[in-house]
């Protein structure tokens, strides 16, 4: 088991997010291409980034901050709790309404009304419990 947002969690999460199809179909319909990252509110750079290149992740901690259109924090409590037993959008509302999920870029009404991207958002949480 790797540490959360570790090297070996990133590349683990990796291969398993371009595994699933149900994400990468997903985001692939909805052309997603961007930079995600992950990490802790008390910390400035982000833990975790990963590239999405037509739902497909191609890289891990390799862009620049400068670079990342969704930068989402939490405390690792919170992460662990979101990911331990992965919610669905009922509780990811919550956990971001109740400020326990925080978005530093990007923005959490736009991407919750598209199917594509809530669906693979949602999804994106069981996965990072499985490379736990």
């Amino acid at each position: 088991m790797a540490d959360l947002f570790s090297d070996e969690w990133a590349k683990a999460y990796m291969d398993a997010w371009n595994n699933d199809e149900e994400i990468t179909t997903s985001l692939q319909r909805a052309g997603f291409n961007s930079v995600v990252a992950f990490g802790f509110p008390d910390v400035d750079r982000p833990q975790f980034i990963m590239t999405i290149s037509n739902g497909l992740v191609t890289a891990v901690n390799e862009a620049a901050t400068d670079d990342i259109k969704w930068d989402i924090r939490a405390t690792k409590d919170d992460w662990l709790s979101l990911i331990v037993k992965p919610p669905g959008l009922m509780k990811l509302g919550i956990a971001y309404t109740s400020r326990k999920l925080r978005f530093v870029k990007g923005d959490y009404a736009t991407m919750i009304k598209d199917p594509s991207l809530a669906s693979a958002f949602v999804k994106s949480f069981a996965l990072m419990g499985k490379v736990l």
